[in-house]
């Protein structure tokens, strides 16, 4: 009895994990913003992201533990997948699908990825898939529809292929995080996976404008503290708690806890950009939360 209770609160820890990295995560659309209006594109905005993250994450495995940086060669491609084609993938597909089609649509293909680490996680690890686990997929997938806005506008094969392509790379680091933490500390697995996204993401963002962009900047000190604050904010906490989280809670059922970072999106458009509130919203807010309710509510 006492061990069972033991995996309950580290379940119920690991969940905590999640959902705190959905809500920082949720936060992406301010740094986004703000960023943006110094004249940084979208992929630019990425590779700040994605470099000051791998910094921030190597002095932080350099301080905690210098052997977490030895990495076996056959792992190379495990961390290659979990960098290039996970982190890099599905941004790059995502901000693809944002120029192809409304932001609503591009977002409900995103959030299909809790049904990619359903059946990865069915196929590859052999999770039971529970009435439990559907019940919350439909209402999680429901609620992210309602949040985003029900929109088919403009859709094309290939705007289809892409947003879908974003929602597969998105849960495709529940499946290899899970992999690569059965031999590697959350630290170790955080830290290469941004290593390998920067170094991609230097190849496709056009650095020369960027450097150029950041030299013109007016504020160059108060703007060198957002672009950190925006790695803390959006890559280095939310990755780690997520990747600390996988340690105790199923790659399908954190997919599905991880929906809670849209509606929190959506919070902060009503809070901070004083977007309204609508009523499909609203529900779609009901909808994410009795999700996370129901897979977090014992059997």
């Amino acid at each position: 009895m006492s061990e069972r209770r033991k995996n309950d609160n580290r379940s119920k820890t690991g969940s905590f994990l999640i959902i705190l990295a959905g809500c920082f995560w949720g936060s992406m659309g301010i740094f986004v913003r703000t960023l943006g209006a110094y004249g940084f594109s979208s992929i630019q905005i990425v590779s700040i992201r994605v470099t000051l993250a791998a910094l921030i994450f190597s002095l932080v495995l350099l301080v905690k533990d210098r052997n977490g940086f030895k990495l076996r060669l056959k792992d190379i491609p495990l961390f290659l997948g979990l960098g290039f084609g996970s982190i890099l993938f599905f941004t790059v597909c995502y901000f693809t699908a944002i120029t192809m089609m409304p932001l609503s649509t591009a977002a409900i293909l995103l959030y299909t990825s809790p049904v990619w680490i359903m059946l990865m996680s069915v196929i590859f690890f052999h999770e039971k898939l529970t009435g439990r686990k559907l019940a919350a997929l439909a209402l999680a997938f429901a609620g992210c529809v309602l949040v985003s806005g029900i929109s088919g506008e403009g859709m094309t094969m290939t705007g289809l292929l892409v947003g879908l392509g974003s929602g597969i790379g998105y849960g495709l680091y529940s499946i290899l995080g899970t992999v690569a933490l059965r031999r590697y500390s959350p630290y170790t697995v955080t830290t290469y996976t941004f290593i390998f996204a920067a170094v991609g993401s230097w190849i496709i963002c056009r650095p020369a404008d960027m450097i150029f962009t950041f030299s013109c900047a007016p504020d160059p000190g108060f703007l060198t503290g957002l672009c950190i604050l925006t790695a803390l904010i959006t890559a280095v906490i939310p990755f780690l708690a997520y990747t600390l989280g996988l340690q105790s809670v199923e790659a399908s059922k954190a997919g599905i806890i991880a929906t809670i970072e849209p509606m929190v999106a959506t919070l902060i458009g009503i809070v901070v950009f004083s977007e309204p509130l609508t009523i499909m919203s609203g529900a779609g807010i009901l909808l994410i939360l009795s999700a996370v309710v129901i897979l977090n509510t014992s059997n």
